[in-house]
């Protein structure tokens, strides 16, 4: 007896599930056959707990080197290379430029005279110290534009009379005439025209004034400053102002305000109160 079988495999792939089929082709009438069953064969992989752990430490170590592509957090050595050299290139740019400007600003900078002048501190005027300075010719401006360290003139307390301190050391406050000295700001460079002197009047009303040294000049000799680096020693002048006070002024809020006069210097510009002139209240009271 003669069995003939014929075989078709069909294949189908759903995923990691494989099918095998076997279907058996048609045979004539009455022929004795053997039917084959149809065979499903089925595998998964199966995955253990701790591999998923080692799965994700390999992924955190490859963040920061890969062994595979060279590559260190995320970069590899010509990649970091190349912006090493970009940041050393541009930070180096950055300070060869601020370098260069600081340069250029001290240039503009003298040793001798400030960029901007503003208001100094005076010294102490000590007459004992006064007697190592020049006598300078009153009336002349000093100039010493040719000697590198300048001389000073002389500037005695003494010459403030009343207002000095030397005979009344309450500067007048006792017996409620007091003292109030003025003095201009140190400017390198300047000479005043004509003869400068202060000038002080009481706002309102009309108070006796008595100036020390008299007639509250201020004498040309003294100028000009050439600054504190070579004009060490330098004392501006000083004017004292006594307020004449009478018993109807005590009690009384008064306004006094003192100028520059007889010389070119403004004193009378609204947009700066304090441009060649001072302001000061007095009150006294019994």
């Amino acid at each position: 007896m003669c069995l003939c079988i014929i075989m078709h495999y069909v294949s189908y792939v759903y995923g990691d599930k494989y099918m095998a089929q076997t279907v058996s082709a048609p045979l004539p009438p009455n022929t004795p056959y053997i039917r084959a069953t149809t065979a499903t064969a089925m595998s998964k992989k199966e995955e253990k707990p701790g591999e998923e752990k080692a799965e994700a430490q390999s992924n955190w170590k490859h963040l920061i080197y890969n062994p595979n592509t060279g590559e260190f957090v995320g970069r590899t050595a010509s990649s970091w290379g190349l912006i090493l050299l970009f940041y050393l290139v541009f930070y180096g740019f950055l300070a060869g430029m601020f370098s260069l400007t600081m340069w250029a600003m001290l240039q503009t900078l003298d040793d001798d005279v400030p960029k901007y002048n503003d208001r100094v501190p005076s010294p102490e005027y000590n007459d004992s110290e006064q007697v190592e300075n020049e006598l300078c010719l009153a009336g002349q401006y000093f100039e010493q534009d040719g000697s590198e360290q300048k001389k000073v003139c002389q500037f005695r307390r003494s010459s403030l009379g009343l207002c000095s301190g030397l005979q009344d050391f309450n500067y007048g406050y006792s017996e409620g005439q007091p003292c109030v000295i003025v003095k201009m700001n140190r400017i390198i460079g300047l000479k005043p025209s004509g003869d400068p002197f202060i000038n002080c009047t009481a706002k309102g009303e009309n108070v006796p004034i008595q100036y020390f040294p008299q007639e509250g000049r201020i004498d040309r000799m003294y100028f000009p400053y050439y600054g504190k680096k070579a004009h060490v020693g330098y004392v501006q002048p000083l004017v004292a102002v006594k307020l004449l006070l009478r018993k109807e002024d005590f009690s009384k809020d008064l306004n006094v305000e003192c100028r520059v006069e007889g010389t070119n210097l403004k004193n009378n510009d609204d947009r700066d109160k304090f441009l060649g002139r001072v302001t000061f209240r007095v009150l006294v009271t019994e």
